[in-house]
């Protein structure tokens, strides 16, 4: 099996916690092909898309320390066809670099590509949750969307709660996520010139404000549209924001009975967007975003819960990649049945 991982540079990686290395150690360690790309070096020649890659050198023994690995990790530079991979692994860091799914768009019958590009399109932003509805339409707390700051005074004033989440819709890793009161009004159009902006403008989202958001979120890695892991992300006492990179700590979390409603409800329009691999952030069962480019948390849930998520992750992957091949040889035996009978 041969998989590239469309990802950040290998030198930003943050070995003691990066959740991408977990799942290249251990499919490496499985004696799978190895091959790590970033957006700016995909390419095409001749009308075939390639990526410029380092390769990991395959060794005796792999050390079953991942930072151990990481720094030893040794690399072969080639330029490579995408579609002699089997599975391309998305794992580029936000914002979505659209012209690099482009790329992939003429390879994606070939490659098995998790996730799939469509449904990267259509859910890297902050309003895919709208599109959820039916029985998972209950988990998505009230939300608008505007650039007209007249409209947005409007919400705010409206608002049966006394204070609202206002945040950028192209932010990321909890950027710009402010809590804003309606005994502050005076503040407000002031923040909205700032987040809006001159000329076309940013749409601004202002959402309901979910009771218990002071305790922090819970992370629910979603595999295949099932949970496979979860963390309660506590925000510091300065911040309301509980990304682990702005100051929150990790605390272990077993999801509740209305957490796990969210997920049977979501699942299934995960997986018909192929949102294989995704992280869910909810707050007192209100789904809040879905993280489908590079989802974290492997490192942190693993180590709060003794497990090594990345095994069932890349379990999924040779599935998928065996089933996909028994569908070619089926193909094939058929075809070549067909040929024997012409040849009668």
């Amino acid at each position: 099996m041969k998989i590239c991982f469309l990802m950040y540079p290998w030198d930003r990686i943050e070995p003691e916690t990066d959740s991408t290395l977990r799942l290249i150690h251990e499919a490496a360690s499985r004696g799978i092909t190895v091959a790590i790309t970033t957006p700016n070096n995909l390419t095409v020649r001749e009308s075939v898309a390639y990526a410029f890659c380092n390769v990991l050198k395959k060794t005796e023994k792999i050390s079953s320390n991942v930072p151990a690995f990481y720094k030893s990790a040794e690399f072969k530079r080639c330029k490579l066809p995408l579609a002699g991979f089997d599975a391309i692994v998305m794992r580029a860091n936000p914002p979505l670099d659209t012209t690099a799914l482009n790329f992939l768009d003429s390879v994606r019958n070939d490659v098995f590509i998790m996730n799939d590009i469509d449904g990267l399109r259509i859910a890297n932003n902050k309003l895919y949750p709208a599109s959820f509805s039916g029985e998972a339409a209950r988990f998505i707390p009230v939300t608008h969307v505007s650039k007209s700051q007249e409209y947005l005074e409007q919400v705010l004033d409206e608002s049966a709660t006394e204070k609202m989440i206002m945040k950028p819709l192209n932010g990321f890793g909890g950027q710009g996520v402010i809590v804003v009161e309606k005994n502050a009004q005076q503040n407000f159009r002031s923040l909205l010139e700032f987040y809006i902006g001159s000329d076309d403008g940013n749409y601004v989202i202002l959402q309901e404000y979910v009771e218990g958001a002071h305790n922090g979120d819970v992370r629910i890695l979603m595999l295949n549209g099932e949970p496979i892991g979860a963390m309660r992300r506590v925000p510091s006492e300065k911040d309301i924001r509980s990304n682990i990179h702005a100051g929150g700590k990790e605390v272990k979390h077993s999801l509740s009975k209305e957490e796990k409603q969210l997920c049977k409800a979501l699942g299934p329009q995960l997986v018909r967007d192929g949102l294989y691999l995704v992280g869910l952030d909810v707050i007192n069962g209100k789904l809040i975003e879905v993280n489908v480019l590079s989802p974290g948390g492997i490192t942190r849930i693993n180590k709060l819960n003794r497990t090594k998520l990345q095994k069932r992750i890349i379990d999924f992957l040779e599935n998928v990649v065996s089933a996909r091949e028994l569908v070619i040889e089926r193909k094939n035996s058929f075809r070549k049945v067909i040929e024997d009978a012409e040849a009668i």
